[in-house]
């Protein structure tokens, strides 16, 4: 079960603010160190100055987030809606070339429990939540949406864009870096938003992105039952801000994360080929768009998992699925016949004998251009890619309570902070 509601939205002035697409970035997670310095620079008004500030010596990030945002409420730079809606998002976009459109909304969810049926699918990892707590802690708001998908056989998305809001104008469009187009509307007909949360309420949730954030404010919602003694029953801190959108629509593209091994500096080629042919059958592919191409012909009929160290592409074609049986002893079949589990215990756990959490050694990267590139300037590294996900396992795995590796999903595109944020009164 769904339980959502409409909010007070945040959003930057665009009567002092005329550029937005300068003030938005990606989630906090997928910014590497090069991004983070480069919106800092692009505007003092950046959300990475809330959601992922510089680490400075002597300074502590999160107040510094805290007296920012409150600044920026005082000079008008985010104003706040004074009557609650849930804001109709649409994007469009290209991906390999092709021009898609992905409809959804941003609205707020009901953390889990009262009925609702909220499903992660991917496991977490500690740090990451301890920075995202301290954080919400401070500035006491969802500085960004997390991604959730449901299934819209009903078309509730599409119906109620085309009978409330298609003839009427966004009140935010941007263009932003990946000339990817976004605009928001404000839904907030009470007679209409009754009838749309109650066409929810049947409805199955399942996390795309945020995990992590979704975790901590569980946490902040028990934190905050303890300082309060009784926490009303429509606290804003027993909700999250949302973005959902259709599981089986059209405009939903998932992709692969990549692995980076790297400080393998006694890596041998053919001492590694000789290892894996106990599991898998070999081929090298001299052709990088020819690599690309059969890695991704060949992940729709078997498992493969796709190499590539000293300038030369691999195709690993797995021979017996029995082989995870055997080591994989705790988890359901959805979960061993996934490309991310063959490659975490057979390939980087049994054969090169790495800690599957060191984050020293193993680095996650959708890019397959950059990944290449970190190998050819280096020595001791190799890569390893990945197929996407499909949904169909996605949401098996989630349905029978269990967690896919860290790192397992890239849903494209994202939902960038700074278009919505959802400040708590408790």
């Amino acid at each position: 079960m769904a339980n959502i509601k409409p909010f007070c939205g945040i959003y930057f002035n665009q009567d002092k603010i005329t550029d937005i697409s300068k003030v938005i970035c990606p989630p906090y997670d997928i910014i590497s160190p090069v991004a983070q310095e480069s919106y800092h620079r692009l505007s003092p008004y950046n959300m990475i100055h809330l959601e992922f500030g510089r680490d400075k010596p002597g300074e502590d990030k999160y107040k510094r987030a805290e007296v920012s945002f409150n600044n920026w409420l005082k000079e008008e730079i985010l104003m706040r809606d004074k009557e609650p809606a849930i804001y109709f998002y649409n994007q469009r976009f290209t991906i390999r070339g092709e021009a898609k459109e992905r409809f959804g909304f941003i609205a707020l969810l009901r953390l889990e429990g009262k009925g609702n049926t909220v499903f992660p699918h991917e496991h977490t990892r500690l740090e990451s939540k301890e920075d995202r707590f301290q954080l919400i802690r401070r500035v006491e708001a969802n500085l960004s949406p997390i991604f959730v998908l449901f299934s819209d056989e009903k078309r509730i998305i599409r119906r109620t864009y085309e009978k409330y809001i298609k003839d009427t104008s966004p009140f935010i469009e941007i263009i932003d870096e990946e000339r990817m187009s976004h605009k928001i509307w404000r839904f907030n007909s009470e007679d209409a938003l009754e009838s749309f949360q109650a066409q929810m309420e049947n409805k199955n949730i399942f996390i795309a992105d945020g995990h992590h954030r979704y975790e901590v404010a569980l946490a902040f919602r028990e934190e905050m039952k303890k300082k309060l003694g009784n926490l009303p029953e429509e606290a804003d801190s027993s909700y999250i801000m949302a973005y959902f959108t259709n599981i089986e629509g059209k405009g939903l593209s998932i992709l692969p994360i990549h692995r980076l091994v790297e400080g393998i500096s006694d890596f041998r080629i053919d001492t590694f080929k000789e290892a894996v042919k106990a599991y898998f059958d070999i081929q090298e592919i001299k052709e990088r768009d020819n690599f690309l191409l059969l890695l991704e012909k060949a992940g729709v009929r078997e498992n493969t998992l796709g190499m590539y160290r000293d300038k030369k592409f691999y195709l690993l074609r797995l021979k017996n699925k029995k082989f995870l049986d055997k080591e994989i002893l705790d988890k359901p079949k959805e979960y061993r016949s996934l490309d991310v589990t063959i490659l975490n215990y057979i390939v980087l756990k049994r054969i090169l004998g790495l800690n599957l959490e060191d984050k020293e050694k193993i680095k996650f990267n959708p890019n397959t251009d950059e990944l290449i590139s970190h190998v050819d300037n280096g020595n001791s590294s190799v890569a390893f890619f990945l197929n996407p996900v499909k949904i169909e396992q996605l949401v098996s795995i989630a349905q029978a309570g269990e967690r896919m590796p860290p790192k397992s999903t890239y849903f494209y595109p994202k939902v960038y902070a700074g278009l919505l944020i959802n400040k708590f009164n408790i």
